[in-house]
């Protein structure tokens, strides 16, 4: 091969090779490509951790109306026809004793969310008053199951419970 042809081969290649080269110093859009890779994975945490607050928000607020509920139970005296109960329902449900009002989270029921035991061995004197709220489902605003899973739910339940020491030692008047 003559001497001239290989320069000019050696020439085509060596700007073929700084082109490549420079192309690969280019970094024009690459942040374009960083962010579609993070914005999804920040999207999921930000959805994750604003389910958890909701979650947490429920629960306690849950957890206090029962608390206020056995405390209104644990000092009043046990009637026979049950009207305590009623009031206190009404205590966990709606904040309030005339049961006024919205319910203090969407979709709580006075009759079935609401589960009260008394615990003792004298029936008409308990040791102690038991609350529970059951059935509650957590409504995701975000459907990170879905995205997970074929069978992941984030509709999950909210079951707060306080036990409390009945205040009261005298049985009711008959």
């Amino acid at each position: 091969m003559h001497a001239r042809i290989r320069r000019i081969r050696s020439r085509r290649r060596l700007r073929r090779l700084f082109l490549l080269q420079r192309f690969a110093r280019d970094e024009s859009g690459l942040q374009l490509v960083e962010l579609t890779i993070v914005i999804p994975i920040f999207l999921m945490l930000f959805a994750a951790t604003a389910e958890f607050g909701r979650y947490f928000y429920e629960y306690t607020t849950l957890a206090k109306a029962a608390r206020a509920g056995a405390r209104y139970l644990s000092m009043t005296q046990m009637e026979t026809d049950g009207s305590q109960d009623t009031t206190a329902r009404k205590i966990i449900v709606y904040g309030n004793t005339a049961g006024t009002g919205s319910p203090i989270l969407p979709g709580l029921d006075l009759d079935k969310n609401i589960t009260i035991t008394r615990e003792g061995p004298i029936p008409f004197v308990p040791e102690r008053v038991k609350v529970e709220i059951v059935g509650y489902k957590h409504q995701p605003i975000f459907d990170l199951g879905a995205l997970l899973g074929k069978n992941f739910s984030m509709n999950v339940d909210v079951k707060p419970s306080v036990k409390m020491r009945y205040l009261i030692t005298q049985p009711p008047p008959l």
